[in-house]
């Protein structure tokens, strides 16, 4: 599995707007201004663990809900997008800020041995667990041989 450096426009979901292609850690301000407020991407931090069932990804998405989440595999590509959901206060006027509510966007390309309709995942507490299978490889078989 490698991370897929390609292009962003290539790692865009259906989900997201094109406002999502912008560089990781950077703020999405191309909105009009009747849209949503500012929002960020952010690559988040993976582990990646080699276990006997195959690869064991974990990524840390602080914040994000299992409705947040999307989680997409296509042309060997594991791609996944998480928001995150902070409602702003309407009583107070912000006059400072350094947390900034932003989303999560990674890619991999999967290798051939990753078995994807066995993938699956698990999120718990912002630390998501993606569990790859490897393909059962084809076991030594004696071949019949045919007489006339």
């Amino acid at each position: 599995m490698t991370e897929d450096q390609s292009s962003p426009e290539a790692n865009a979901l259906p989900a997201p707007d094109a406002a999502f292609a912008a560089a990781p850690d950077a703020p999405l301000s191309d909105r009009a201004p009747d849209q949503a407020p500012e929002r960020w991407v952010r690559t988040p931090p993976i582990d990646i663990f080699e276990t006997d069932k195959g690869l064991m990804l974990r990524a840390d998405l602080p914040g994000v809900t299992p409705d947040g989440l999307d989680l997409q595999v296509q042309d060997n590509r594991l791609t996944l997008f998480g928001r995150v959901d902070f409602p702003a206060s309407t009583d107070a006027d912000l006059i400072h800020q350094e947390y900034h509510v932003g989303d999560f966007l990674r890619s991999f390309i999967l290798s051939d041995d990753v078995d994807h309709e066995k993938i699956s995942a698990k999120l718990t507490n912002g630390v998501l667990e993606v569990l790859l299978p490897r393909v059962a490889r084809a076991q030594p078989r004696k071949i019949s041989i045919q007489t006339q």
